[in-house]
């Protein structure tokens, strides 16, 4: 068995949550993925992975030895760049594009930090609430939320963000707290477009309720304001209110109807020949993402 390429299978079933999306981000079949994952659980002797139609999630001996995964592949990663003269400090200019609050409230601050540990690199950030096409448009690494469309992209998943219902305690102790999605017809709701395009508003089990906002906003900042100003309710991500929960201006209702949570990825085109610059961010942004609870909610 070429056990590190196996350390490569496991940990890209890992971070993308799939056989068949491991596949893809590594350029091997599916089932040449899962054969290498099965000699790698036969020669340890523990299952790595609970498999499902539905999903795939580590075992608790997977996640422990996730950890080791990493290091080894890192460590294998430095001695070979060493070996080759390629470890030199990321240079060049890093592209970059992210949701619009996701990049203000989570990604610049990783990006300023990069800054300082790396001097020869300059970063353009562009936050833009829509998906672009990274070769298109020159970009070296987006974050994205939601499922990917886009298979040829190298894919780290960071983290998850759920779509949740909200208002101020001083809305909810004036017009009553909605128990079911049927309820809210009787409040003022708030729509904010960049997360719900329409006046359709899924819920879990596939149910839609058709809303009738009495105002919509094409900034979720300002949908966000009116409801801590005790307007009405309001739909955004998690991510997006993250803060104003912790504090209290916002409450979260109707959690048990939440359909699936969404997740976040960093993707990038340059595979698994990526340029320092980009490895590096990406790296140090997965790092940052899976230790906020923000963005794990």
């Amino acid at each position: 068995m070429d056990r590190l390429r196996a350390l490569e299978v496991f940990v890209a079933v890992a971070d993308v949550g799939s056989l068949a999306g491991a596949a893809k981000a590594l350029s091997m079949s599916a089932p040449t993925v899962t054969r290498i994952l099965g000699g790698l659980e036969a020669d340890l002797g523990v299952l790595l992975f609970h498999r499902s139609t539905r999903a795939t999630t580590l075992t608790d001996p997977g996640r422990s030895f996730l950890t080791d995964a990493r290091r080894i592949l890192d460590d294998y990663q430095t001695s070979s760049d060493a070996a080759r003269g390629a470890h030199r400090a990321p240079k060049g200019v890093l592209r970059l594009t992210a949701p619009t609050l996701f990049g203000q409230h989570y990604v610049s601050p990783v990006l300023l930090d990069f800054l300082d540990r790396f001097s020869e690199v300059d970063v353009e950030a562009i936050y833009l609430d829509r998906v672009v096409s990274l070769i298109d448009e020159g970009f070296d690494v987006a974050v994205r939320i939601g499922e990917l469309s886009d298979t040829n992209l190298m894919a780290v998943k960071v983290g998850t963000v759920r779509r949740v219902v909200c208002a101020s305690a001083t809305y909810l102790s004036q017009y009553g707290t909605p128990q079911t999605p049927r309820d809210l017809a009787g409040h003022r709701i708030i729509a904010a477009r960049p997360v719900t395009y329409t006046n359709e508003w899924r819920f879990a089990g596939g149910e839609t309720i058709k809303m009738n906002p009495r105002i919509s906003f094409s900034s979720v900042s300002a949908a966000i304001s009116a409801a801590k100003a005790g307007w009405g309710l309001t739909r955004v991500l998690s991510y997006q209110v993250g803060a104003d929960l912790d504090v209290g201006d916002l409450e979260i209702v109707l959690s048990d109807y939440e359909p699936p949570p969404l997740p976040i990825h960093i993707v990038h085109a340059e595979g698994r020949n990526a340029s320092a610059k980009v490895r590096a961010f990406t790296d140090m942004a997965a790092a940052r993402f899976r230790a906020n609870s923000f963005l794990n909610m």
